[in-house]
Parts: structure tokens; sequence; C-alpha cells
């Protein structure tokens, strides 16, 4: 029987589940250059930082958190306000099972309603796959219509090997001479609720 996945906004209750989720990636992976994880109250603050303006979402099955996907800054200056980094992590023993795309795919509909335009994700990239990283997220990010952009040479140190590291992106807006602000989360939360369902049959 079909179980539904249900996305919707985290909160900061939220984060023993998602710091749970996030540890292994540091711990046994080179998906993320962090060498240590974040204490609980740091990983806490970061939810609320990005909840003061972006989407942190977090996908569930029968109240069980299985991932979690947010936006942060691509760059700090105001010109950038139209572009957004991604992020995203899924349980281990629930990777590719359809999470992660149910997930950026409420992602990018919120962040449509924001005004963002530019879809952009930071990845780690193996020389040569080994047992901490191989190109599964580079393919995920293939198969949600991100193209390739840029290639950074062995520029991160895990494990004592050496990654590279890519970024990809996604346009989802048009670019336009006069450009409308982008508009807060906090003004888009009602509208997503009402015009999304996030509902998912998993």
């Amino acid at each position: 029987m079909e179980k539904e996945i249900r996305i919707r906004f985290a909160c900061t209750e939220d984060a023993p589940a998602l710091l749970a989720i996030y540890t292994p990636y540091v711990l046994n992976t080179a998906i993320t250059f962090e060498y240590e994880a974040p204490t609980l109250e740091e990983f806490t603050a970061r939810i609320a930082h990005t909840l003061e303006k972006f989407p942190y979402l977090v996908a569930e099955r029968e109240g069980e958190i299985l991932g979690y996907a947010y936006a942060s800054p691509f760059k700090e200056r105001p010109a950038y306000d139209w572009a957004v980094e991604t992020s995203i992590y899924v349980r281990s023993d629930t990777r590719q099972s359809g999470i992660g795309r149910c997930l950026y795919d409420a992602l990018e509909k919120v962040l449509s309603e924001q005004g963002i335009l530019n879809m952009e994700a930071c990845i780690a990239y193996p020389i040569h796959e080994d047992e901490h990283l191989t190109l599964d997220s580079v393919k995920f990010h293939t198969k949600m219509g991100y193209r390739m952009v840029g290639r950074f040479t062995a520029c991160g140190y895990k494990y004592e090997q050496w990654y590279d590291m890519v970024w990809m992106e996604k346009l989802i807006g048009e670019h336009l001479p006069v450009q409308l602000p982008v508009r807060p989360i906090g003004e888009v939360r009602a509208v997503v609720a009402e015009k999304y369902n996030f509902i998912w049959k998993g």
C-alpha cells in the first residue's frame, strides 16, 4: 500500500531529527566538506537563520522525517538576490526512493513564488569515485534539470583525498530588464499552503 509523503516547512523543533540525518554525511562521506558535525545548538541556529528569508523544507511519512532541503544566499550582495544555493540531504536508508525529487520539486515551487530565478548547487565531485564520494549527486541534479556550469580542481581535502567541486544551475524564472524584488518567505508561506498540497504518494 502506498504511503503519503508530506512536504512541510521545517521548524527549529525538527533540529534533532535533521541533525541525525546530516551527521552521517559529515562523518562518513565527502558530500559535505565539514569535518565535524555541528552541535545541536549550532544546527538549530542554522535552521532559524535560513527560515528568516528562505524555505527550509522537510519530507515526512507518517510523522517520520526522511529528508530535508533548503535554500541559502548564493552571495550576500544585493545584485545576487535572485539567485540561491540549494542543499538537500536524505536519510541514508531512504535514498533513491523519490524523497529527493519530492523535496526539490517543492523547493522549486516555493522559490518561484518568492521570485527567485536561479537555483545553484555546489557539489563535491570525485576525481575518482571512492567509498566516500560518488557521482550520484551530479546525476540526481542532472535529472532535476540542472546543468553543469563550473568545476574547481582539487579544492577540497577530506579523508586524505583531494576532491573537486562543481557548480550546477537551474533557471526557474524569466530574467527581465526591470526585475521585481524577491518576496520574503513570510509573505509566500500562506500562498504556498493554499496553492500546493505538497503531498505525494510514495
